[in-house]
């Protein structure tokens, strides 16, 4: 088990083993899910998702500690599809890549729907904080680097810091989905993609990107 499983979930009561048990479990994720997103991480009970999944709430306590455990069974493996996306460099229409990888996102946090649940997770649970700001750091790091080798190919404004150019592509990204409800109008990712790749390459970067053959700065990853 990994340190970070170790901080989210613990030990559980019991890793099924059998198919039959499995399923229970299953089940009982797949209820949690439901009613997290529907009523909150607060108002839903340990009874209420026995109860939906069609067992007993004792069968709860067989696979889980507590509801908290469940919630963070569901969120391990999906943290860094939480996280904005990291932008591919060197590719002939920059624009484009991004904003088809900034709506593959949207799409995956709409299909997921746990991200609703973040605001209250994370004023309540200081262990989830740090865990979700460490994931957020990780890909900070990813995007950071890629930045500085554009940089080192010539592809990046010379006078910016790259670390304040990296901040600012994870704020426009995260938030992009929620642009309707700060003011008033739909993320149209083309063009926050657009307002980032403005941010970053010079013009005649962009013109060179887009005329050039395709693979000539292709491995800038």
């Amino acid at each position: 088990m990994s340190d970070r499983e170790d901080l989210l979930v613990g030990e559980f009561p019991l890793l099924p083993k059998q198919e039959r048990a499995q399923q229970k479990r299953e089940s009982l994720l797949k209820s949690g899910h439901a009613l997290f997103i529907m009523k909150g991480y607060e108002y839903t009970t340990a009874k209420e998702i026995a109860a939906n999944a069609g067992v007993a709430t004792g069968t709860f306590y067989r696979y889980f500690s507590d509801k908290r455990q469940l919630l963070m069974s569901l969120l391990e493996d999906q943290i860094e599809m939480l996280m904005p996306p990291e932008p591919k460099w060197g590719v002939r229409d920059p624009e484009t890549t991004l904003a088809a990888l900034l709506e593959a996102y949207d799409r995956r946090l709409k299909e997921m729907g746990l991200h609703r649940l973040l605001p209250e997770l994370l004023a309540k649970d200081s262990e989830f904080a740090e865990v979700l700001a460490a994931a957020k750091r990780k890909i900070y790091g990813r995007i950071l680097s890629g930045v500085k080798k554009a940089y080192e190919h010539n592809l990046v404004w010379k006078d910016l810091d790259l670390n304040t150019v990296t901040w600012a592509m994870m704020v426009l990204a995260e938030n992009a989905p929620e642009k309707m409800k700060q003011c008033g109008k739909q993320a149209d990712f083309r063009e926050v993609a657009k307002v980032i790749c403005r941010m970053i390459f010079p013009p005649d970067v962009i013109i060179r990107l887009q005329t050039e053959a395709e693979g000539k700065v292709d491995d800038i990853e």
